[in-house]
Protein backbone atom coordinates (compact mmCIF):
# COMPACT_ATOMS: atom_id res chain seq x y z
CA UNK A 1 0.00 0.00 0.00
CA UNK A 2 1.28 3.41 -1.04
CA UNK A 3 -0.11 6.39 0.86
CA UNK A 4 -0.82 9.40 -1.34
CA UNK A 5 -1.45 9.91 -5.01
CA UNK A 6 1.05 12.52 -6.17
CA UNK A 7 3.10 12.53 -9.36
CA UNK A 8 6.27 11.56 -7.47
CA UNK A 9 4.77 8.14 -6.72
CA UNK A 10 4.77 7.04 -10.37
CA UNK A 11 8.34 5.67 -10.35
CA UNK A 12 7.57 3.89 -7.07
CA UNK A 13 4.54 2.20 -8.62
CA UNK A 14 6.62 1.31 -11.67
CA UNK A 15 9.36 -0.23 -9.51
CA UNK A 16 6.80 -2.22 -7.51
CA UNK A 17 5.18 -3.56 -10.67
CA UNK A 18 8.61 -4.54 -12.01
CA UNK A 19 9.03 -6.63 -8.85
CA UNK A 20 5.67 -8.27 -9.44
CA UNK A 21 3.85 -6.55 -6.57
CA UNK A 22 0.17 -5.61 -6.51
CA UNK A 23 -0.07 -1.89 -5.66
CA UNK A 24 -2.87 -0.18 -3.75
CA UNK A 25 -2.77 3.61 -3.54
CA UNK A 26 -4.69 5.40 -0.82
CA UNK A 27 -5.78 8.96 -0.05
CA UNK A 28 -8.98 11.02 -0.11
CA UNK A 29 -8.47 12.52 -3.58
CA UNK A 30 -9.59 9.99 -6.22
CA UNK A 31 -8.49 12.18 -9.13
CA UNK A 32 -4.82 12.21 -8.07
CA UNK A 33 -2.59 10.99 -10.86
CA UNK A 34 -0.96 8.02 -9.09
CA UNK A 35 -4.32 6.25 -8.78
CA UNK A 36 -4.42 5.89 -12.56
CA UNK A 37 -1.32 3.70 -12.44
CA UNK A 38 -1.94 1.58 -9.34
CA UNK A 39 -3.85 -1.72 -9.33
CA UNK A 40 -6.42 -0.51 -6.83
CA UNK A 41 -7.44 2.70 -5.08
CA UNK A 42 -8.72 3.14 -1.52
CA UNK A 43 -10.38 6.38 -0.43
CA UNK A 44 -9.08 7.14 3.07
CA UNK A 45 -7.46 10.08 4.83
CA UNK A 46 -3.78 9.23 5.16
CA UNK A 47 -3.52 11.36 8.31
CA UNK A 48 -6.09 9.13 10.06
CA UNK A 49 -3.93 6.25 11.24
CA UNK A 50 -6.86 4.16 12.47
CA UNK A 51 -8.68 4.47 9.15
CA UNK A 52 -5.50 3.55 7.26
CA UNK A 53 -4.99 0.56 9.56
CA UNK A 54 -8.56 -0.64 8.93
CA UNK A 55 -8.08 -0.36 5.15
CA UNK A 56 -4.73 -2.15 5.35
CA UNK A 57 -6.21 -4.99 7.38
CA UNK A 58 -9.18 -5.35 5.04
CA UNK A 59 -6.83 -5.65 2.06
CA UNK A 60 -4.38 -7.94 3.91
CA UNK A 61 -1.39 -5.93 2.71
CA UNK A 62 2.19 -7.18 2.97
CA UNK A 63 3.82 -3.76 3.25
CA UNK A 64 3.12 -0.03 3.44
CA UNK A 65 5.12 3.11 2.70
CA UNK A 66 4.48 6.83 2.33
CA UNK A 67 7.13 7.67 -0.26
CA UNK A 68 7.48 11.40 -0.87
CA UNK A 69 4.24 12.01 1.04
CA UNK A 70 5.07 13.50 4.42
CA UNK A 71 1.55 13.48 5.96
CA UNK A 72 1.28 9.69 5.63
CA UNK A 73 4.52 8.63 7.31
CA UNK A 74 3.13 8.37 10.84
CA UNK A 75 0.15 6.31 9.66
CA UNK A 76 2.49 4.01 7.72
CA UNK A 77 4.62 3.42 10.83
CA UNK A 78 1.47 2.78 12.90
CA UNK A 79 0.20 0.18 10.43
CA UNK A 80 3.62 -1.48 10.26
CA UNK A 81 3.69 -1.84 14.03
CA UNK A 82 0.07 -2.96 14.48
CA UNK A 83 0.21 -5.53 11.65
CA UNK A 84 3.76 -6.74 12.29
CA UNK A 85 4.92 -5.64 8.83
CA UNK A 86 8.51 -4.85 7.80
CA UNK A 87 9.29 -1.65 9.65
CA UNK A 88 11.12 1.62 9.16
CA UNK A 89 11.50 1.77 12.95
CA UNK A 90 9.49 2.13 16.18
CA UNK A 91 6.27 4.08 15.87
CA UNK A 92 7.29 6.38 18.74
CA UNK A 93 10.57 7.22 16.98
CA UNK A 94 8.79 7.99 13.72
CA UNK A 95 6.46 10.37 15.57
CA UNK A 96 9.53 12.22 16.90
CA UNK A 97 11.09 12.47 13.45
CA UNK A 98 7.84 13.63 11.86
CA UNK A 99 7.08 16.42 14.33
CA UNK A 100 9.47 19.34 14.12
CA UNK A 101 9.10 20.44 17.74
CA UNK A 102 9.56 16.91 19.14
CA UNK A 103 12.55 16.45 16.85
CA UNK A 104 14.19 19.66 18.09
CA UNK A 105 13.63 18.59 21.71
CA UNK A 106 15.21 15.21 21.00
CA UNK A 107 18.23 16.79 19.32
CA UNK A 108 18.76 19.16 22.25
CA UNK A 109 18.40 16.37 24.81
CA UNK A 110 21.07 14.25 23.12
CA UNK A 111 23.63 16.95 22.44
CA UNK A 112 23.19 17.53 18.73
CA UNK A 113 23.73 20.99 17.26
CA UNK A 114 20.28 22.53 17.27
CA UNK A 115 18.72 26.00 16.80
CA UNK A 116 16.69 27.53 19.63
CA UNK A 117 13.01 26.72 19.13
CA UNK A 118 9.57 26.42 20.74
CA UNK A 119 6.35 24.71 19.70
CA UNK A 120 2.83 26.15 20.06
CA UNK A 121 -0.70 24.75 19.87
CA UNK A 122 -2.63 28.05 19.70
CA UNK A 123 -2.17 31.40 18.01
CA UNK A 124 -2.60 33.26 21.33
CA UNK A 125 0.09 31.13 22.98
CA UNK A 126 2.57 31.91 20.20
CA UNK A 127 1.78 35.64 20.14
CA UNK A 128 2.14 36.08 23.91
CA UNK A 129 5.48 34.24 24.22
CA UNK A 130 7.80 36.68 22.47
CA UNK A 131 10.44 37.56 25.07
CA UNK A 132 12.84 34.87 23.85
CA UNK A 133 12.65 35.78 20.16
CA UNK A 134 15.76 36.96 18.33
CA UNK A 135 15.67 38.01 14.70
CA UNK A 136 15.46 36.54 12.17
CA UNK A 137 13.19 33.60 13.06
CA UNK A 138 11.49 30.88 11.00
CA UNK A 139 7.82 30.14 11.68
CA UNK A 140 6.39 26.92 10.25
CA UNK A 141 3.87 24.11 10.86
CA UNK A 142 5.29 21.08 12.64
CA UNK A 143 3.54 18.66 10.30
CA UNK A 144 3.42 20.08 6.77
CA UNK A 145 5.70 19.41 3.83
CA UNK A 146 6.70 21.12 0.60
CA UNK A 147 7.53 24.42 2.38
CA UNK A 148 3.83 25.11 2.98
CA UNK A 149 3.22 27.61 5.75
CA UNK A 150 6.88 28.58 6.18
CA UNK A 151 7.84 32.23 6.71
CA UNK A 152 11.06 33.99 7.65
CA UNK A 153 10.32 36.75 10.15
CA UNK A 154 12.77 39.64 10.49
CA UNK A 155 10.97 41.75 13.10
CA UNK A 156 8.04 41.70 15.47
CA UNK A 157 5.72 43.48 13.05
CA UNK A 158 5.84 40.44 10.72
CA UNK A 159 5.39 37.85 13.44
CA UNK A 160 1.59 37.70 13.84
CA UNK A 161 0.92 37.18 10.12
CA UNK A 162 3.54 34.44 9.98
CA UNK A 163 2.04 32.64 12.98
CA UNK A 164 -1.47 32.73 11.51
CA UNK A 165 -0.19 31.50 8.15
CA UNK A 166 1.64 28.58 9.78
CA UNK A 167 -1.46 27.53 11.71
CA UNK A 168 -3.52 27.79 8.53
CA UNK A 169 -1.23 25.25 6.82
CA UNK A 170 -0.81 22.93 9.81
CA UNK A 171 -2.67 19.63 9.60
CA UNK A 172 -3.06 19.16 13.35
CA UNK A 173 -2.88 22.77 14.53
CA UNK A 174 0.69 22.92 15.81
CA UNK A 175 3.57 25.16 14.79
CA UNK A 176 7.22 25.69 15.66
CA UNK A 177 9.11 28.98 15.93
CA UNK A 178 12.87 28.62 15.67
CA UNK A 179 16.06 30.60 15.31
CA UNK A 180 16.94 31.19 11.67
CA UNK A 181 20.40 29.84 10.97
CA UNK A 182 22.23 31.83 8.33
CA UNK A 183 23.85 29.23 6.14
CA UNK A 184 27.31 29.10 4.64
CA UNK A 185 27.14 27.90 1.06
CA UNK A 186 24.02 25.91 0.21
CA UNK A 187 21.91 23.80 2.53
CA UNK A 188 21.45 20.13 1.61
CA UNK A 189 18.15 18.31 1.07
CA UNK A 190 18.63 14.85 -0.37
CA UNK A 191 17.97 11.16 0.21
CA UNK A 192 19.94 8.37 1.90
CA UNK A 193 19.27 4.70 2.66
CA UNK A 194 19.28 3.00 6.05
CA UNK A 195 19.37 -0.82 6.01
CA UNK A 196 18.99 -2.82 9.22
CA UNK A 197 19.87 0.25 11.28
CA UNK A 198 23.00 1.26 9.35
CA UNK A 199 23.39 3.85 6.63
CA UNK A 200 24.58 2.08 3.48
CA UNK A 201 24.25 5.09 1.18
CA UNK A 202 24.44 8.74 2.26
CA UNK A 203 24.22 11.75 -0.03
CA UNK A 204 24.51 15.51 0.33
CA UNK A 205 23.58 18.10 -2.27
CA UNK A 206 23.12 21.84 -2.75
CA UNK A 207 19.57 23.07 -2.35
CA UNK A 208 18.78 26.15 -4.47
CA UNK A 209 16.01 28.73 -4.25
CA UNK A 210 14.29 31.20 -6.55
CA UNK A 211 14.36 34.53 -4.73
CA UNK A 212 11.77 35.90 -7.17
CA UNK A 213 9.24 33.13 -6.50
CA UNK A 214 6.05 33.68 -4.51
CA UNK A 215 7.68 31.59 -1.77
CA UNK A 216 11.45 32.18 -1.80
CA UNK A 217 11.92 29.32 0.71
CA UNK A 218 10.51 26.64 -1.58
CA UNK A 219 13.38 24.68 -3.22
CA UNK A 220 13.55 25.39 -6.94
CA UNK A 221 16.64 23.36 -7.89
CA UNK A 222 19.11 20.83 -6.52
CA UNK A 223 22.71 20.13 -7.51
CA UNK A 224 25.12 17.34 -6.64
CA UNK A 225 27.77 17.29 -5.05
CA UNK A 226 27.28 19.51 -2.00
CA UNK A 227 29.06 22.77 -1.19
CA UNK A 228 30.46 21.42 2.11
CA UNK A 229 32.43 18.19 1.44
CA UNK A 230 34.67 18.80 4.46
CA UNK A 231 31.66 18.40 6.82
CA UNK A 232 30.09 15.32 5.26
CA UNK A 233 31.92 12.73 7.38
CA UNK A 234 30.90 14.51 10.62
CA UNK A 235 27.28 14.79 9.51
CA UNK A 236 27.20 11.15 8.44
CA UNK A 237 28.44 10.08 11.89
CA UNK A 238 25.85 12.29 13.62
CA UNK A 239 23.06 10.92 11.42
CA UNK A 240 24.08 7.38 12.31
CA UNK A 241 24.14 8.34 16.01
CA UNK A 242 20.61 9.69 15.63
CA UNK A 243 19.43 6.44 14.00
CA UNK A 244 21.03 4.40 16.78
CA UNK A 245 19.32 6.44 19.49
CA UNK A 246 15.94 6.08 17.80
CA UNK A 247 16.43 2.39 16.93
CA UNK A 248 15.44 2.96 13.32
CA UNK A 249 15.55 0.00 10.94
CA UNK A 250 15.18 0.20 7.14
CA UNK A 251 13.99 3.07 4.96
CA UNK A 252 14.87 5.77 2.53
CA UNK A 253 15.44 8.95 4.55
CA UNK A 254 14.99 12.50 3.34
CA UNK A 255 17.59 14.53 5.23
CA UNK A 256 18.10 18.29 5.42
CA UNK A 257 21.42 19.63 6.73
CA UNK A 258 23.31 22.89 6.64
CA UNK A 259 26.47 24.60 7.80
CA UNK A 260 25.57 27.74 9.76
CA UNK A 261 27.48 30.98 10.02
CA UNK A 262 28.59 29.90 13.51
CA UNK A 263 30.70 27.22 11.79
CA UNK A 264 28.62 24.32 13.09
CA UNK A 265 26.91 21.61 11.00
CA UNK A 266 23.21 21.12 11.76
CA UNK A 267 20.71 18.33 11.06
CA UNK A 268 17.58 20.28 10.25
CA UNK A 269 15.21 17.45 9.34
CA UNK A 270 15.47 13.68 9.00
CA UNK A 271 12.31 11.88 7.91
CA UNK A 272 11.81 8.19 6.99
CA UNK A 273 10.47 8.67 3.48
CA UNK A 274 11.72 9.41 0.02
CA UNK A 275 11.91 13.12 -0.60
CA UNK A 276 9.63 14.84 -3.07
CA UNK A 277 11.08 16.48 -6.15
CA UNK A 278 12.39 13.15 -7.53
CA UNK A 279 15.50 13.08 -5.35
CA UNK A 280 15.86 9.28 -5.41
CA UNK A 281 15.53 9.32 -9.19
CA UNK A 282 18.23 11.96 -9.42
CA UNK A 283 20.57 9.89 -7.28
CA UNK A 284 19.90 6.85 -9.45
CA UNK A 285 20.98 8.91 -12.46
CA UNK A 286 24.03 10.30 -10.67
CA UNK A 287 25.31 7.16 -8.90
CA UNK A 288 23.39 4.14 -10.15
CA UNK A 289 22.08 3.44 -6.62
CA UNK A 290 18.41 2.42 -6.90
CA UNK A 291 16.82 3.33 -3.58
CA UNK A 292 13.30 3.20 -5.01
CA UNK A 293 13.45 -0.50 -5.82
CA UNK A 294 15.25 -1.13 -2.52
CA UNK A 295 12.45 0.66 -0.64
CA UNK A 296 9.58 -1.25 -2.24
CA UNK A 297 11.35 -4.57 -1.70
CA UNK A 298 12.13 -3.72 1.92
CA UNK A 299 8.49 -2.76 2.50
CA UNK A 300 7.33 -6.34 1.90
CA UNK A 301 10.34 -8.00 3.51
CA UNK A 302 12.23 -9.03 0.37
CA UNK A 303 16.04 -8.64 0.24
CA UNK A 304 16.95 -5.20 -1.05
CA UNK A 305 20.09 -6.19 -2.93
CA UNK A 306 23.37 -4.34 -3.00
CA UNK A 307 22.97 -0.81 -1.62
CA UNK A 308 26.41 0.76 -1.19
CA UNK A 309 28.14 4.12 -1.27
CA UNK A 310 29.00 5.19 -4.80
CA UNK A 311 30.50 8.41 -6.26
CA UNK A 312 28.68 10.86 -8.50
CA UNK A 313 29.19 10.38 -12.21
CA UNK A 314 29.74 14.04 -13.08
CA UNK A 315 27.95 17.13 -11.78
CA UNK A 316 24.16 16.90 -11.72
CA UNK A 317 21.27 19.33 -11.42
CA UNK A 318 17.53 19.07 -11.14
CA UNK A 319 15.51 22.17 -11.95
CA UNK A 320 11.99 22.31 -10.51
CA UNK A 321 10.07 23.92 -13.33
CA UNK A 322 7.59 26.52 -12.14
CA UNK A 323 5.65 29.42 -13.57
CA UNK A 324 6.75 33.00 -12.84
CA UNK A 325 3.14 33.91 -12.02
CA UNK A 326 -0.36 32.46 -11.95
CA UNK A 327 -2.02 32.20 -15.33
CA UNK A 328 -2.15 29.88 -18.34
CA UNK A 329 0.88 27.94 -19.47
CA UNK A 330 2.04 29.27 -22.83
CA UNK A 331 5.37 27.55 -23.39
CA UNK A 332 8.85 26.60 -22.23
CA UNK A 333 12.09 27.48 -23.99
CA UNK A 334 15.58 26.08 -23.38
CA UNK A 335 18.35 28.00 -25.15
CA UNK A 336 20.93 26.11 -27.19
CA UNK A 337 23.62 27.98 -25.23
CA UNK A 338 23.05 25.73 -22.19
CA UNK A 339 26.29 23.78 -21.63
CA UNK A 340 24.76 20.60 -20.28
CA UNK A 341 23.31 17.29 -21.30
CA UNK A 342 19.52 17.41 -20.95
CA UNK A 343 19.02 13.92 -19.56
CA UNK A 344 15.30 14.28 -19.00
CA UNK A 345 12.70 16.93 -19.71
CA UNK A 346 9.52 16.08 -17.79
CA UNK A 347 6.72 18.62 -18.31
CA UNK A 348 3.44 17.98 -16.49
CA UNK A 349 1.29 20.66 -18.16
CA UNK A 350 0.28 21.47 -21.70
CA UNK A 351 -0.37 24.77 -23.42
CA UNK A 352 -3.45 26.45 -22.00
CA UNK A 353 -3.39 24.65 -18.65
CA UNK A 354 -3.82 26.75 -15.52
CA UNK A 355 -0.63 27.23 -13.51
CA UNK A 356 -0.06 28.79 -10.11
CA UNK A 357 2.63 31.03 -8.69
CA UNK A 358 5.34 28.97 -7.00
CA UNK A 359 4.48 28.61 -3.31
CA UNK A 360 5.76 25.05 -2.90
CA UNK A 361 6.27 21.64 -4.46
CA UNK A 362 2.56 21.31 -5.30
CA UNK A 363 2.90 24.22 -7.75
CA UNK A 364 5.70 22.62 -9.79
CA UNK A 365 4.89 22.04 -13.46
CA UNK A 366 7.69 19.59 -14.19
CA UNK A 367 11.38 18.87 -13.79
CA UNK A 368 14.54 19.15 -15.82
CA UNK A 369 17.45 16.74 -15.26
CA UNK A 370 20.86 18.04 -16.34
CA UNK A 371 24.38 16.62 -16.33
CA UNK A 372 27.43 18.88 -16.49
CA UNK A 373 31.07 18.03 -17.11
CA UNK A 374 32.36 20.39 -14.44
CA UNK A 375 31.37 22.52 -11.46
CA UNK A 376 31.95 25.87 -13.16
CA UNK A 377 29.45 25.21 -15.95
CA UNK A 378 26.92 23.84 -13.48
CA UNK A 379 27.14 26.82 -11.13
CA UNK A 380 26.85 29.26 -14.01
CA UNK A 381 23.74 27.56 -15.39
CA UNK A 382 21.96 27.16 -12.06
CA UNK A 383 22.63 30.67 -10.77
CA UNK A 384 21.75 32.32 -14.10
CA UNK A 385 18.75 30.28 -15.20
CA UNK A 386 17.08 33.27 -16.82
CA UNK A 387 19.80 33.26 -19.50
CA UNK A 388 18.80 29.85 -20.89
CA UNK A 389 15.41 28.90 -19.41
CA UNK A 390 12.13 30.70 -20.09
CA UNK A 391 8.74 29.60 -18.78
CA UNK A 392 5.84 31.61 -20.17
CA UNK A 393 2.56 32.13 -18.31
CA UNK A 394 -0.12 34.47 -19.65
Amino acid sequence: MLLGGIHYLLPVIKAAHEQGYYVITADYLPDNIAHKYSDEYVNVSITDKEAVLKAAQEHQIDGIISFGVDPGVVAAAYVQEKMGLPSMGPYESVVILQNKDLFREFLQKHGFNCPKSKGYSTIDEALKDTDWLTWPMIVKPTDSAGSKGVTRVDNISEYEAAVKYAFEKSIKGHIIVEQYLEKVGCSSDTDSFLLDGKFRFVSFNAQRFDTNAANPYAPSAYTWPSTFPEYEAYLTAELQRLMDLLHMQTSVFNIETRIASDGKPYIMECTPRGGGNRLCEMLRYATGVDMITAQVRAAVGDPVGNIEQKPYNGHWAEVILHAPKAGRFAGLEIASSLKAQVIEHDLWVKEGDAVEAFHGANDAIGTLVLRFDNKVEMEYAITLQSEWLKIIAE
